[in-house]
């Protein structure tokens, strides 16, 4: 039986099609490529260039290639872009989730896993964050996420589908074999950010607010290796597999990095210096977000092979610096450290 992943020629995306190909999974992959690249997908993985939302799409695709589960990853994701355009976001994450549950719905399908965000907590009372936690988001992007959550557990209510909800903290990083990584120009993620800064991408990184209640004044954030959460996507596959009850995860580490420690890092196994600017706090920026992953480590067979920064900070920058090649010949490093 074959895997649909939505949105699998993205970032995220792509990542799981290949942790699930790597493991002789059949998939077909279902993008509008607004923001993914038809190259980034491991051979032998069919794309359909269509929109998830497409109803009689998504029906086609199911039939076509008989497809048992679904994980779907497409959506939009940027926190500024939200409140500059809410609508947008209720469109793109929302509503696309409720057509292409219907399809789901009405194909059969029972086994649904979602690409959600620790944005729904907003700035929690509690740290590390559980999935118990109040739900406050505070952006359109995280309440987006939210009331899909809300369909999803409905939906599985009145249908007898079993659904895994992965609420992601900060993922980066790139594939340790550098097939594949963050490639969207534009891409506001900060460790995204600051390789092209010590590439030489970037004349400098801006730091958004750097006097909010913490050890050194910047953001709180607990990364988690984007191939770390491939395999938990696959764990959760595996869990509903085996007849798994549905179930709310977090997924990250547990552990709180700063945004000038995270910059720290990317110096450091670059060996190269970067201008910093410090910018006042964003609208819609959560102040600290670090997961309690008990849940996650109790419910699925997954252990994380990457948590280090440093191997994160590496493994964005290898990737970095072969795009940038490819793109542009070689590159001009940033000043030396």
């Amino acid at each position: 039986m074959t895997v649909l992943v939505t949105g699998g020629a993205g970032y995220i995306g792509s990542h799981m099609v290949h942790a699930l190909v790597d493991a002789s999974e059949r998939v077909v992959v279902i993008d509008n490529l607004s923001t993914g690249f038809a190259a980034f997908l491991p051979q032998g993985a069919p794309l359909v260039v269509g929109d998830a939302g497409d109803e009689n799409l998504v029906e086609s695709v199911i039939v076509q290639h008989g497809v048992e589960s679904i994980i779907h990853f497409a959506g939009s994701v940027v926190v500024p872009d939200s409140l500059r355009d809410p609508l947008g976001y209720y469109r793109n994450n929302t509503m696309t989730t409720r057509s292409l549950l219907n399809a789901a719905v009405k194909t059969g399908i029972n086994r649904f896993i979602f690409s959600s965000t620790a944005a729904v907590y907003g700035n929690s009372d509690q740290m590390p964050v559980r999935e118990d936690a109040q739900t406050r988001p505070l952006s359109p992007y995280g309440s987006s996420k939210l009331m899909t959550e809300i369909m999803l557990h409905d939906t599985a209510s009145a249908h007898g589908m079993s659904y895994v909800v992965l609420r992601y903290f900060n993922v980066a990083g790139a594939d340790p074999q550098a097939r594949i990584g963050l490639a969207t120009v534009g891409a506001t993620h900060l460790l995204k950010i600051a390789v092209e800064a010590a590439t030489g991408q970037r004349a400098k990184i801006d730091v958004y607010g750097t006097d909010y209640p913490t050890p050194d004044g910047s953001c709180i954030r607990d990364f988690i290796h984007v191939a770390d959460l491939a395999q938990a996507h696959r764990a959760a596959l595996s869990y509903l597999r085996g007849g798994g009850a549905s179930m709310t995860l977090n997924c990250g580490y547990g552990r709180g990095t700063s945004v000038l420690e995270t910059i720290e890092a990317v110096r450091r196994v670059s060996g190269r210096n970067f201008a910093v600017q410090y910018a006042p706090r964003r609208p819609g920026d959560i102040m600290a977000m670090v997961a309690d992953t008990t849940r996650m480590r109790a419910t699925l067979d997954w252990a994380p092979r990457y948590d280090d920064l440093d191997t994160i900070a590496a493994h964005a920058l290898a990737w970095e610096e072969k795009l940038f090649h490819e793109r542009h010949g070689e590159i001009q490093h940033a000043v030396s450290a």
